[in-house]
């Protein structure tokens, strides 16, 4: 196994710590996104609970191609790996029926969400609608949210009672706006008795990130590792609030598995901003940081 693939699985164990890990014996559970930094530690976290209360199945269903430390943590957990387009009605229809889903598909970075808008949409709200069909009886459904939902409003923390000032034109409104919508979808499901949730991510990063990442922790990782600086595109006063990736997923777990409420935020509680962010990476890898 890769030394990345150890890390990760190592790393993850406390993202099921408090867990009532027995509601999930002998289920099954189906992941989208399996492949993304959130969907690979969800099942990383499945490799450290107790065997006795391991899932009788667990479907990583992803469309990206795949990486080597990716393969050995879904081969670890005897994962059945379905590749494939959730907008394609046909691969969604041959979705297997599951007792927990967890939706987590689709771009949090701007420079792809935004490239194809429709899809974007489509993914947080028809494959929402289509994932359901998916469920079985008295089953378990999270749906991936963003704290991009909150766009437009100032003098945070937010409250998952709040929401964002947006029009429908903002040039991220397909991933505003899907968001919302899939979060009124889930709501809705409640209304004829379907456990299911919605949780708003913010920032959340770790090992695994994929090297053409482009938000701008990832950013400025790369800048320091293979351009041996950090030049800054302005005096970087926004301030950023980050959550570790294991946090977040043990945050998403407790939330499937015991949570009661519809909403919940996922992220972080310091702040920094983006050139405090960029000096400290600067000083780990022991490269300038230009300001």
């Amino acid at each position: 196994m890769t030394e990345l693939a150890q890390i990760i699985i190592a790393d993850a164990k406390s993202s099921i710590a408090g867990i009532n890990t027995s509601q999930l014996r002998n289920k099954t559970i189906l992941i989208t996104g399996a492949s993304g930094l959130v969907g690979t530690y969800l099942l990383a976290g499945l490799a450290n609970i107790p065997q006795k209360n391991r899932p009788k199945k667990i479907y990583a269903v992803c469309q990206s191609e795949l990486e080597k430390h990716w393969k050995e943590i879904a081969d670890n957990i005897h994962a059945t790996i379905l590749r494939g387009d959730l907008c394609d009605d046909l691969f969604a229809d041959n979705l297997p029926k599951s007792d927990m889903i967890i939706h987590a598909s689709g771009y949090g970075q701007p420079g792809k969400f935004m490239i194809d808008p429709i899809k974007t949409i489509k993914l947080n709200t028809a494959v929402t609608l289509r994932l359901f069909e998916k469920l079985k009886l008295k089953g378990k459904f999270l749906f991936v949210s963003s704290s991009e939902v909150y766009s437009g409003l100032v003098n945070p923390p937010y409250k998952e009672n709040q929401i964002g000032t947006t029009n429908t034109n903002h040039p991220r409104s397909c991933y505003i706006e899907a968001k919302r919508c899939g979060e009124a979808i889930v709501f809705s499901s409640r209304s004829i008795g379907i456990d299911a949730k919605s949780v708003r991510l913010s920032l959340a990063y770790g090992p695994g990130t994929k090297i053409d990442d482009r938000r701008v922790l990832n950013s400025f990782i790369r800048r320091a590792l293979v351009g041996e600086k950090i030049e800054m595109m302005d005096n970087g006063e926004a301030l950023r609030t980050y959550c570790y990736i294991t946090d977040a997923t043990q945050m998403m777990w407790n939330i499937l598995v015991h949570g009661k409420e519809d909403i919940y935020n996922v992220g972080g509680t310091s702040r920094t901003t983006i050139a405090k962010l960029a000096e400290l990476i600067g000083k780990i890898v022991k490269v300038p940081v230009l300001i």
